[in-house]
């Protein structure tokens, strides 16, 4: 059976979601959205320009891709309600990944402002993925409220400093029924397959591909680390030991030459 992740009511084969900022150019950003295969990427309502179709980056994200609008710039949940509306308004479709943030030296977010942009646009019937810091109470009042999935960061936005938040995160796989997706600050391939190890649902990059020498390159190797560290979670990985374990026997011929 395919192993598909269940979003929202979709169906998606890809665990990696894509955002659209920093890159050089639309034509690279497009070529990197290819590599990655990605079936969601979001996509912040100030850079789409619905007024000309010269150079309006939605005529660069492949067709068959979810478009998940984010509230980036909001700073309470009545700016962050605003601008999924204005999304949704603007032909963008119900998916809004909410961004709440009022600390502009961090950005971390505001997990109470997101929680009542949460309650207020689910109920307009829009397919809400809240950003947050990993706290499992406000979580599961997203959960409750009727979130698709929580996106707890893994470190602040940009930072490309890898999971950082790791405990806290796994405390919300282990507690939380909805998808668990790590969104922000990771780094590396390898971050994100050790996200997808420990049993997260689907990670979203952005800065770590749009910024690498070959963002086309990196986007691939991303797509990549997801599935293997997937695999590897289905699998069911070793536990650790604090002792040696010879994964051969400590008998046999030499010891009986010896003799």
């Amino acid at each position: 059976m395919e192993d598909l992740l269940n979003l929202g009511g979709r169906q998606v084969k890809s665990r990696l979601l894509l955002g659209t900022g920093k890159f050089s150019s639309y034509p690279v950003m497009q070529k990197a959205l290819e590599a990655a295969a990605s079936d969601i990427v979001t996509v912040a309502l100030r850079r789409v320009d619905m007024s000309t179709q010269t150079d309006n980056i939605l005529e660069y994200i492949p067709k068959p891709c979810i478009l998940m609008a984010n509230t980036s710039g909001a700073r309470t949940a009545d700016e962050a309600v605003r601008i999924a509306r204005l999304a949704k308004a603007g032909g963008q479709g119900n998916w809004i990944k909410i961004e709440v943030v009022r600390d502009n030296k961090y950005l971390l977010p505001d997990n109470l402002e997101t929680l009542k942009a949460v309650e207020i646009l689910v109920k307009e019937g829009f397919i809400v993925l809240p950003y947050m810091s990993p706290d499992l109470s406000m979580a599961k009042r997203m959960e409750e409220a009727g979130a698709a999935a929580v996106m707890p960061l893994g470190a602040p936005i940009g930072s490309n400093r890898g999971l950082k938040t790791r405990e806290l995160v796994e405390i919300l796989i282990r507690e939380i029924r909805v998808p668990v997706i790590v969104d922000a600050g990771l780094g590396s391939p390898s971050d994100a397959c050790e996200c997808m190890e420990m049993g997260c649902a689907a990670v979203l990059v952005n800065t770590a591909i749009a910024i690498a020498c070959d963002p086309v390159g990196m986007a691939q190797a991303f797509g990549e680390a997801v599935i293997a560290g997937r695999r590897a979670y289905l699998a069911g990985l070793a536990s650790a030991a604090n002792e040696a374990s010879a994964s051969s026997p400590l008998t046999g011929f030499l010891r009986d030459e010896a003799r």
